[in-house]
């Protein structure tokens, strides 16, 4: 009996040991909570002690974390559109501050959202839209960083940098601007079309000029060489008359009778017309 009350004892004790003692990490920092309310906070790591179901330990990491923001939409100076989707960097550095005012890192991302946007716009508000996707981001972003980290100095975080991963315009206007492109693109499409006709039209014309010209010239060379060879064929037959005007007027009607009496060809005539002089006569 004696060593069974022993071993529970001893079990007991290490219960309460156990529920006694905790460790912060050096990544760590820890508020000591008793009755839900704070009672002491731990920036160092090591083995501490706490009462056991009357306090509890709520731990916050004290490493450098990222929160990813939703993209919203800013009005820059020059009244334009933006959806501004940025991300930011932060660290709990104020553990107690931090769990009295946003509890747990959920609340800071969500308070963290409201700052960092608020500041944005205000900024942003202060740049024409050139400024703000070129040469001044850097500048603009800085300002904001330091602005959002004074106010998120109030909930135990420090701000260490905000950026912004992209900008872009609201679906609605770049829908807008997109169609106000395409205009554009089919009206300057429809000039370089309409100068390319007119162009054809100059080229065909000028072709068919030169087409002309062409066969007018081929074919005043063509009347030349032919009058050329019909004074030629003529001297030739004038010649050929001179030298032997029977045979001459024998060939001629030999050709008179090739080209008409063909293709079983009709031909009424008097028995002493000249054409047949060749026909009637005897061998």
């Amino acid at each position: 009996m004696i060593k069974n009350n022993l071993i529970f004892g001893s079990v007991v004790l290490l219960v309460l040991v156990y529920l006694s003692v905790f460790t912060v990490d050096m990544t760590q920092n820890a508020v000591v909570l008793e009755l839900q309310k704070p009672k002491q906070t731990i920036t160092e790591p090591g083995l501490y002690f706490k009462v056991p179901f009357l306090q509890q330990v709520s731990y916050f990491t004290n490493q450098l974390m990222v929160n990813d923001s939703q993209p919203a939409e800013v009005i820059t100076k020059d009244k334009k559109n933006m959806l501004v989707d940025n991300y930011s960097m932060w660290r709990i550095v104020d553990s107690l501050k931090f769990f009295q005012t946003v509890r747990d890192e959920l609340g800071a991302q969500a308070r963290l959202d409201d700052i960092i946007y608020s500041e944005l716009r205000v900024e942003l508000g202060n740049h024409e839209l050139t400024d703000v996707v070129t040469v001044n981001r850097e500048a603009i972003m800085k300002k904001v960083t330091e602005e959002a980290n004074k106010k998120a100095a109030e909930y135990g975080i420090e701000v260490i940098d905000v950026r912004i991963k992209r900008t872009d315009l609201p679906e609605e206007i770049a829908n807008s601007i997109f169609n106000r492109m395409r205009t554009e693109r089919e009206r300057i499409a429809k000039e370089y079309r309409s100068e390319g006709n007119e162009e054809a039209t100059k080229i065909r014309a000028e072709t068919d000029k030169e087409k002309v010209i062409i066969m007018a010239t081929a074919y005043e060379q063509e009347q030349s060489v032919r009058g050329a060879g019909d004074a030629g064929a003529i001297k030739i037959y004038a010649e050929a008359y001179q030298r032997d005007p029977e045979f001459y007027g024998f060939i001629r009607s030999m050709e008179a009778y090739k080209h008409s009496l063909k293709n079983d060809s009709t031909i009424l005539l008097s028995e002493d017309s000249e054409f047949l002089s060749f026909l009637n006569r005897p061998k």
